[in-house]
């Protein structure tokens, strides 16, 4: 039982942490935009087979 009171503490900080990351990442404009960096990869693919033609 006196590991409870270890735990709950420690997992309430963690969550915190969590929270605070997550805060710092939707402000610094990391989720602005999710749809081009999974179409630059693509892009990148083609431009390096044009390359080596």
């Amino acid at each position: 039982m006196s590991v409870v009171y270890l735990m709950v503490p420690l997992a309430i900080l963690l969550a915190f942490v969590g929270l605070v990351a997550f805060y710092w990442a939707l402000r610094s404009g990391q989720f602005d935009d999710v749809e081009t960096p999974a179409q630059r990869i693509l892009f990148d693919e083609i431009k390096e087979k044009k390359e080596t033609l």
